[in-house]
């Protein structure tokens, strides 16, 4: 009875001790996305409209959705032996893995591409790259691979065969790369026919671009590494659209014309290949056209439509073709203020606006095989949740599928019969599930542990703050310390960032905070964020009402949010900090210097100090050109506000910088000096806007000391 009693007695100990960790800086900055990370399925993927697959012990898994038996599709043992790789080439995970149809898989290893059919385990298809390709594009019809090699665009065949599309690559001009800095929805610029007859692709001249210094000072002479910097109301690069055809090997580029420095984006295939829709955007914006061009030819066809703003016009997503009829086409749109989901025909004539209402469809999942059903994620419910739905296209009428407080994000089997439903909520790691398209719970697929529950954290909670103008509600995360006592006053430290195409706060997995700032709540400090006029997910009115004066409205906003941190009893109003990166740098300087009086202690980490010192694209979107926004461009600009320095402030920047150059905090830090302001400084080598891998502790480190030793 006394052992029995002993062994209690222990394991309480023990339990009890478990549940008192104290977040370290390590875990808060290595473990966020490792082992503080709660676990989610590993591959899943589609295979066709009834089974899908993913990946568990070194094993491609298969599961019926109906019933849930399971199969083996094939072990990693089995596959390299299959491909008959030896034993220092061999495939050492899965995860890279695509169903190429719903008989044979696609994957990419090392210098390889294969398609492979794991029912009879044998390769189908091998494709072998040069070991410096780059940007490479499967097409499965065409059995090739396209990609770059340097500036130039090559495809590889099957057959071995590989063709050097361009020979003009180099000196300034690049080929098969994105272009225009990967602003409006620019991911790649190899775009692979759907029978893959032909290969679209970007062609970026920047010879009239200036090069911008960047130095490399780990050689033992310090190397000049200079990269084209297009900066507002400078020349920026022009770009084109070429088509290479396969069968003839002959290149035809679309005829856009006009402005050649206008930005071409979003390009979709037409199904029967004979055209290319493209939107092109004009350099200021605010007008936005889709065009369709021949593809035999380059000839402009026609022009769709057209979409024009005061403020801007920013297109984010390609066309999406109909199946069931090739002469319609849905489309993503903000134009009547908010995401919402278009349908058109090819002549341009609009057919029905499928989805509305003042919230955002943030994702298109697909439709079902007869397109009667859309399925899509939106903030229907909140704009701090996502949603899953399905939408009647012929009548616009929804149905919520998704139930749990929070944010999901669904993946639709290939006919819209099922979906994998992956959440995390407030309190909820993460949870995958599977559904009927009717929303209908089947089963449970994969629920994480808490990888947070043996540590103390600090509460946190959604506080609801006015904007400056009275008009909306903005939210805002308040953490407060460990051991958190109502009688005493701590010091608050807010993490700002407050630019567009950001939510830093919403209903994800502990309202998305940072460990970051639960390990500033372990050292006895208040953290504090919240979403200003600006962000995302609002609505245009509320992102756009920035635009000519950046930080100007956001920090009215987030003075708000200090206001309510001043009316809680327990806040030393006398010691608030603020911390931000990139833009968030931009708005620390904004809330320094706008209102000393407020805060204490400051970093600024890439920050942007002078918008006609940021690249054209983001830049012009919400400020225009220089010359057309004298004034703006000087109230938002920093180094006119160093006269109002009064707190502790630091600088951080990456040598390496070439989105935020080193430029911005040079010239800051002249005019301190020029005006006698001591501010602090430090650059980490080698890094490039930010500050990534083990170093990263070394940072956070340093800005965690900073608060520490002045706040």
């Amino acid at each position: 009875m006394q052992k029995v009693l002993l062994l209690f007695i222990l394991l309480a100990s023990t339990t009890v001790g478990a549940q008192q960790l104290q977040m370290t800086l390590e875990d808060a900055i290595l473990g966020r996305y490792t082992y503080l990370n709660p676990e989610t399925p590993e591959g899943l993927s589609w295979k066709n409209d009834r089974f899908f697959t993913f990946i568990e012990n070194d094993t491609l898994w298969g599961e019926d959705a109906r019933n849930g038996e399971r199969f083996t599709v094939i072990s990693l043992n089995k596959l390299n032996s299959a491909l008959g790789l030896d034993d220092n080439n061999t495939i050492s995970h899965l995860a890279g893995y695509s169903w190429a149809n719903d008989k044979w898989l696609l994957l990419q290893h090392n210098d390889r591409y294969f398609v492979f059919d794991p029912e009879e385990e044998k390769p189908e298809v091998e494709i072998k790259l040069p070991a410096e390709a780059e940007n490479a594009v499967f097409n499965l019809p065409g059995k090739f691979v396209a990609f770059t090699v340097d500036d130039n665009l090559f495809v590889t065949f099957s057959n071995r065969k590989t063709i050097q599309i361009t020979n003009d690559g180099g000196n300034g001009v690049v080929n098969g790369k994105t272009v225009h800095r990967s602003e409006f929805g620019i991911t790649n610029g190899i775009f692979n026919s759907p029978e893959g007859n032909y290969i679209a692709f970007y062609r970026k001249d920047e010879t009239m671009v200036t090069d911008y210094p960047l130095v490399d000072f780990m050689g033992r002479v310090a190397e000049h590494t200079p990269v084209k910097y297009p900066m507002a109301g400078m020349n920026s690069h022009h770009v084109t659209v070429g088509v290479y055809n396969i069968n003839s090997g002959e290149t035809v580029f679309l005829d856009t014309g006009g402005d050649p420095e206008h930005f071409l984006t979003n390009l979709a295939w037409s199904p029967d290949e004979k055209h290319v829709y493209l939107f092109e955007l004009n350099r200021g914006q605010d007008q936005m056209q889709l065009n369709c061009y021949d593809v035999q030819s380059g000839k402009k066809k026609k022009t769709l439509f057209k979409e024009t703003d005061k403020k801007y016009v920013e297109p984010q997503y390609p066309i999406r073709f109909s199946k069931v009829n090739e002469n319609e086409f849905y489309y993503l749109s903000r134009k009547d203020g908010w995401f919402h989901v278009y349908k058109y025909n090819t002549n341009g004539k609009l057919l029905q606006q499928i989805t509305k209402g003042e919230w955002e469809v943030t994702g298109i999942l697909g439709l079902d095989e007869k397109e009667k059903y859309l399925f899509v994620e939106a903030t229907k419910e909140s704009p701090l949740e996502r949603h899953l739905y399905r939408v009647e296209t012929a009548s616009g009428n929804m149905e919520k599928l998704s139930e749990e407080e929070g944010i999901h994000s669904g993946m639709l089997s290939p006919g819209g019969s099922f979906i994998i439903d992956a959440f995390n909520g407030p309190e909820i790691p993460s949870i995958t599930g599977l559904i009927s398209a009717k929303g209908k719970k089947i089963r449970t697929l994969h629920q994480a542990s808490d990888p947070l529950k043996d540590f103390v954290l600090g509460e946190n909670k959604l506080v609801s703050v006015p904007s400056a103008n009275g008009k909306t509600e903005l939210t805002g995360r308040l953490i407060l310390p460990v051991g958190f006592d109502p009688s005493k006053k701590y010091p608050v430290i807010v993490y700002v960032y407050g630019g567009p195409h950001s939510q830093l706060v919403d209903k994800s997995w502990h309202n998305s905070a940072r460990w970051w700032q639960y390990y500033m709540a372990a050292q006895g400090y208040i953290a504090f964020t919240m979403d200003n006029r600006g962000t995302n997910n609002r609505g245009r009115d509320f992102e756009t009402a920035v635009h000519r004066q950046l930080g100007v409205l956001e920090t009215k906003d987030q003075m708000k949010g200090i206001e309510y941190l001043k009316s809680l009893p327990f806040v030393d109003t006398e010691r608030i900090g603020v911390h931000g990166w990139s833009y968030g740098g931009f708005m620390t300087l904004n809330l320094m210097l706008r209102h000393p009086e407020v805060f204490k202690v400051g970093v600024a980490g890439g920050p942007v100090v002078d918008w006609s010192m940021y690249e054209v694209m983001y830049g012009e979107r919400y400020m225009d050109r220089p010359q057309e926004n004298v004034t703006g461009y000087e109230e938002t600009n920093m180094i006119n506000h160093v006269a109002n320095l009064d707190g502790k402030l630091m600088l951080i920047h990456g040598a390496q910088d070439d989105v935020v150059v080193m430029q911005h905090s040079m010239k800051f830090l002249r005019e301190c000096i020029k005006q006698g302001k001591q501010v602090d400084f430090f650059v980490y080598p080698i890094h490039p806007h930010n500050v990534r891998g083990k170093d990263r502790l070394h940072l956070m480190e340093k800005v965690s000391r900073y608060f520490f030793e002045n706040l």
